[in-house]
């Protein structure tokens, strides 16, 4: 299981052209569930990054939690994060989980991370996103399990 954060001023989905979802400071979290991958990993995941200090407190420190300040939360899919990129030239995908057993590790995922009480938002799985972000910082920080 890898995930990709960015912590964002703002960051949003579209999918054919139409904002599907969107999201105010917080994180964005690119979401990406490899083979094996079991519900203990998933849900270390989201306690990792809704505990994770990566905003700044009064001093400028990375000291505050997304909980901490109350940020929002947009999750995306993405089966590349399970590329494989050691032979030639081509990403191998060998790695990436069954869309069916991807999809249901997916909405346990964003289940979890809404139990925290945060605003969370989504793309849709296995659709062709356009996401756009201001990442702020930059701050990005990848998490694999």
């Amino acid at each position: 299981m890898k995930a990709v954060l960015q912590r964002v001023k703002h960051a949003s989905v579209k999918i054919d052209g139409e904002l599907y979802s969107s999201i105010n400071q917080g994180i964005l979290v690119l979401f990406g569930v490899e083979k094996d991958d079991e519900r203990e990993k998933m849900e270390w995941m989201a306690k990792k990054i809704l505990n994770l200090r990566i905003f700044e407190d009064e001093n400028g420190k990375m000291n505050r939690s997304l909980i901490d300040i109350h940020g929002e939360i947009l999750i995306v899919s993405q089966f590349t994060l399970a590329a494989d990129c050691k032979k030639g030239t081509r990403p191998g995908f060998d790695r990436a989980e069954l869309p069916e057993r991807a999809e249901k590790i997916y909405e346990e995922f964003i289940k979890k991370m809404k139990e925290s009480s945060l605003v969370v938002k989504t793309g849709k799985f296995g659709a062709m996103m356009e996401v756009s972000l201001s990442n702020d910082g930059p701050v990005t920080i990848i998490l694999s399990k």
